[in-house]
């Protein structure tokens, strides 16, 4: 190669774009007074958080002790138990005024005005529900790690939507599409139920998913490690936690301000991040 052709190299390389990498700056963390919180949902609307409590050292126990809690995007802590008497309650949903809690075989529906439990809709067969996420038509569809499907809900009756995955968790319905988290990938559903695989990789508990922009997502692995997913499939480590066994469980997202809540699970709090 010539002296010249290396010059040239050598400029093009340096004038090429150098792309940042996204990274997530800590803004605040609630106080440790949230019961083995699981997930966090942001309303837009009511410009609030909603955040699942365990509350109990068996993630899945029947008990009687859960709740959802009610926080400011602030990091206060408005109500610990804004509303009582669920078992386990993990993912969330809001539709037409209800917030939807997948609460281990059946779906908890909750007036937000009244602060009540308004219905319950049983799922038959399932032993793990996950996550929720709400189309535009109010259909829900909810995951079970544990029988490994997803499930419709749709008029108040749930029926099997897809089975035989692996390990489903995190579901969100975007573009007219559900995507969804499944042993440590993300995967688009199209309506025919056709899965095709996005991105792999995320050991750990793939748990929450969120659309950032486009076709860019942010996946959080409940062992305490979040990712941003490019259109592409690529991949950027933006959290890693796990050292210090603060875990990352199924996070919320405020899109507009590009705000990140991750639930700590055993460490009973919520962390705010700004993604950059």
């Amino acid at each position: 190669m010539s002296k010249l052709l290396l010059v040239m190299l050598s400029i093009l390389l340096c004038a090429a774009p150098v792309f940042a990498q996204h990274k997530l700056i800590k803004k605040w963390e609630t106080d440790s007074v949230l019961k083995v919180p699981e997930s966090v949902l942001f309303d837009a609307k009511g410009k609030v958080l909603y955040v699942s409590n365990i509350d109990g050292t068996d993630p899945w126990g029947k008990d009687g002790k859960g709740s959802i809690a009610k926080v400011g995007t602030d990091g206060k802590i408005i109500f610990i138990d804004w509303v009582s008497g669920l078992n386990a309650p993990k993912g969330m949903g809001i539709y037409n005024g209800k917030l939807y809690a997948a609460d281990i075989d059946q779906v908890a529906v909750i007036d937000i005005n009244n602060k009540t439990i308004v219905q319950t809709i049983p799922v038959d067969g399932a032993e793990g529900l996950n996550d929720i996420s709400i189309d535009k038509n109010g259909i829900v569809y909810v995951s079970d790690s544990k029988t490994k499907k997803v499930h419709r809900i749709e008029n108040g009756k749930a029926t099997v939507w897809l089975e035989k995955l692996q390990g489903p968790n995190g579901v969100l319905c975007y573009d007219g599409n559900l995507y969804i988290l499944d042993n440590g990938g993300l995967y688009k559903a199209e309506k025919d139920k056709s899965v095709t695989k996005i991105a792999d990789g995320m050991d750990g508990g793939t748990d929450g998913v969120e659309n950032v922009a486009g076709n860019d997502f942010i996946v959080s692995c409940w062992s305490g490690s979040i990712w941003y997913v490019k259109a592409d499939g690529s991949k950027e480590h933006l959290l890693d936690t796990r050292d210090q066994k603060i875990n990352s469980a199924d996070i919320g997202y405020d899109a507009a301000n590009k705000i990140v809540y991750v639930p700590t699970f055993w460490k009973n709090s919520v962390v705010a991040y700004q993604l950059q």
